[in-house]
């Protein structure tokens, strides 16, 4: 088997397993939570903490702003294998081509500095690019068939990972907040539960006993309802559908 059938082989088998790779980390995460853990003033704490959470949020909003600007037949959440019935190439996709990959490193970014770990920090950054690099070989491959000269001028002039904001175009669609709401829910869930697991557990590190902090509770329970409010609309209503999208 060639390298390049390889690497194709490996991303089509690692794009339809791509919602587990957050799973297999957390062991390792919490291991650099321990190991990162030391006792330091509340108030550069909180701000670090702050600040982390903010850069994984600057994350989930260059997602928004892809899922909520994407016609229908582009940034799918399919398991199966890449899909596409349009090249995307306006709006985020005009900065960079894989705006949702670059929304994951960020709020990925968020999750791992917090713990303050160098070994960890280095850790994720490897596998994370190992596995990206193989997805995103697969997927433009893929475009690549499905596209022809389409795909190669895009990608030609369009970097794969970091943004070249002077080359933006403005999104073929207006943004749609239903959209974002229909698709990103879980997302939103899934981040602000693991800030309030990992505040949780570097503080009991940190100090030596544990400690509930009342506005990650709040934040966690409040996201939960979210998440089941969101999810029983998507399924028992069309009330988040939008046409074209």
């Amino acid at each position: 088997m060639s390298l390049q059938e390889s690497l194709r082989r490996h991303g089509d088998w690692l794009f339809r397993r791509r919602g587990y790779v957050p799973v297999a980390l957390l062991p390792l995460l919490a291991a650099g939570v321990a190991a990162g853990a030391h006792p330091v003033p509340v108030a550069r704490e909180r701000a670090w903490e702050l600040l982390c959470f903010l850069l994984s949020c600057a994350g989930l909003g260059v997602r928004a702003w892809t899922v909520g600007t994407a016609p229908a037949g582009t940034s799918g959440r399919n398991q199966g294998c890449p899909m596409a019935e349009r090249l995307d190439t306006t709006g985020p996709y005009s900065i960079v081509r894989n705006p949702l990959y670059v929304g994951n490193a960020l709020m990925w970014a968020g999750v791992v500095l917090y713990a303050r770990s160098a070994w960890l920090a280095l850790a994720v950054g490897i596998a994370f690019w190992v596995v990206y690099e193989r997805i995103v070989y697969a997927e433009e491959e893929f475009l690549r068939e499905r596209f022809g000269a389409e795909f190669v001028a895009w990608a030609a002039a369009t970097p794969a990972f970091v943004p070249r904001p002077r080359l933006h175009r403005p999104a073929a669609l207006p943004f749609s907040l239903r959209s974002v709401l229909r698709r990103e829910y879980p997302g939103v869930f899934a981040l602000v539960v693991l800030f309030a697991a990992e505040v949780l557990e570097w503080r009991r590190f940190a100090t030596g006993r544990w400690h509930a902090d009342p506005v990650w509770l709040l934040a966690a329970a409040s996201s939960a309802v979210l998440y089941v409010t969101l999810r029983t609309l998507e399924r028992h209503t069309r009330l988040l559908h939008v046409e074209g999208r």
